[in-house]
């Protein structure tokens, strides 16, 4: 799995993907924006864009000549989004933190760059990586229905998130009046945001591998 995963890191990728993080995460800079809209361009130009390569490059058959595992494939892949998440997200979180810094009096109507709001963004990612790899892995090539489906469910999911924190007096209360200034509520938030990451993320991988086997390459 560590070979493939190299694999994916030097060639799976154009460079260029490596370099996106700190241009849409610059975005965070821009006073009292949308900010899931950040961690959304991974989902909008990254992936689409890394799979149409995917496909174009015969990855699946290029893969299916090595000697490896398909357990192993689909755990290389996921990896690899997983890495390029979390690197879109710490990126992201660091020109957050400017940003409060240049803007410490912002009034924020939308989500402000807080650590409940990161968390969020993972709860967004989990539900991205859910569907899309649960689908994609029915053929292993076609992406283009699998990133509709979730890029539609993740956009959902953050318009529901900032309406409710917008509507509801407990949800505003929690990401941004007194839940926002308690430093164990918002720990506690992040905690079980990874927990829905993480446990999303492996059912996917789970699913992913389970529908993989079913592939004829």
């Amino acid at each position: 799995m560590y070979n493939l995963l190299l694999k994916e890191l030097k060639l799976g990728v154009n460079p260029f993907f490596y370099i996106l993080p700190f241009l849409t995460g610059a975005l965070m800079l821009i006073p009292g924006w949308l900010y899931f809209l950040v961690i959304l361009y991974f989902c909008f130009l990254t992936v689409p864009n890394m799979f149409s390569g995917y496909k174009s490059q015969n990855d699946l058959m290029f893969t299916g000549m090595l000697p490896v595992a398909k357990k192993d494939v689909v755990k290389a892949k996921v990896t690899f989004i997983v890495l390029l998440e979390l690197l879109h997200i710490v990126i992201a979180i660091i020109y957050g933190l400017i940003s409060v810094r240049l803007y410490p009096n912002m009034t924020y109507y939308f989500f402000a760059p807080s650590i409940g709001f990161w968390a969020l963004c993972l709860v967004m990612l989990a539900i991205f990586n859910l569907i899309f790899f649960t689908m994609y892995y029915k053929t292993a090539y076609k992406y283009g229905a699998a990133s509709i489906v979730s890029i539609t469910a993740a956009t959902l999911f953050a318009g529901a998130a900032e309406w409710l924190g917008i509507q509801s007096p407990l949800v505003h209360d929690l990401f941004k009046g007194s839940g926002a200034d308690s430093m164990t509520t918002q720990l506690s938030i992040l905690l079980a945001c990874i927990a829905i990451f993480a446990i999303f993320t492996f059912l996917a991988y789970h699913i992913g591998y389970k529908r993989f086997l079913k592939v004829e390459i």
